[in-house]
């Protein structure tokens, strides 16, 4: 009986999978929609947003105009193109008495610029040279005699070189007493007790004084506690009789005493 044979047929090849143009063209589609988004956006964005207005908002010490030179815009320039980050940089770098600045856009051409400025609170001298800082300590300039009427005179305190527009340095680099130099400004500031007090004695950080008016001798101890101690001080001075007189002593930081003269 003859054997069956095997037939092996041979195996047709793949045939390549075929793209009409229509769909090779829609393949490129999404990237080149997108790009002519961005392109044409970019294009309507540059040529509409003009600034034509620009408002500053908060500034007594600088005119509009020294705000605007410092973070250098002008009308004409692109609303959106503005480099908000780089202006900033350069008032802090300029206006010293610009504590906080921000930069808004308002569509579709206004640019709105707020500043909150620092105030001179005290004054320190350098030699013969009288220079101002603000409640962190921050140098602001110098100052004419004049000009110092109703700051706190800062005493006992030898500083260094004072460079405007950065926190003060003493003349040792006592970064703890600058501190605390600057924690006591804030306190008298934030509680409004700044306009009764004409100096402060730091001649012993551990053991500073300062007068409140003419009714009361404050003496706040060293650094550590200083808004608790302010808190106390506060609290003391509101139940005081209207002609009590003496020395409120806050400085061991947990109980205040009050000894009449």
């Amino acid at each position: 009986m003859p054997m069956a044979r095997k037939i092996h047929k041979k195996k047709a090849a793949d045939s390549p999978e075929r793209i009409s143009l229509s769909q090779y063209l829609s393949s490129f589609s999404g990237p080149i929609v997108f790009f002519l988004v961005v392109v044409t956006t970019i294009f309507v964005m540059s040529l509409f947003f003009r600034i034509t207005n620009i408002q500053v908002e908060g500034n007594t010490h600088y005119t509009d105009e020294e705000i605007i030179q410092a973070i250098d815009i002008e009308e004409g320039d692109n609303l959106f193109f503005f480099d908000r980050f780089s202006a900033l940089s350069r008032v802090f770098a300029k206006l010293p008495y610009v504590e906080e600045v921000s930069v808004e856009r308002s569509l579709p051409n206004k640019v709105i610029i707020t500043v909150t400025e620092s105030q001179a609170l005290a004054y320190i001298a350098l030699g013969d040279e009288m220079w101002t800082i603000d409640h962190s300590c921050k140098v602001l300039g110098k100052a004419t005699e004049e000009e110092l009427a109703g700051m706190i005179a800062i005493e006992g305190i030898a500083p260094g070189t004072l460079f405007i527009g950065e926190t003060m340095l003493t003349e040792d680099n006592d970064t703890e007493l600058v501190e605390y130099l600057a924690q006591v400004l804030y306190q008298l500031e934030a509680r409004g007790l700044y306009q009764q007090v004409e100096s402060i004695d730091f001649s012993d950080k551990y053991n500073v004084v300062f007068d409140y008016g003419d009714k009361y001798t404050v003496k706040l101890g060293g650094p550590g506690d200083t808004e608790y101690k302010f808190g106390m001080l506060v609290s003391v001075m509101s139940q005081l009789l209207e002609g009590d007189i003496g020395v409120i002593d806050v400085s061991d930081g947990a109980t205040a005493h009050f000894k009449p003269m």
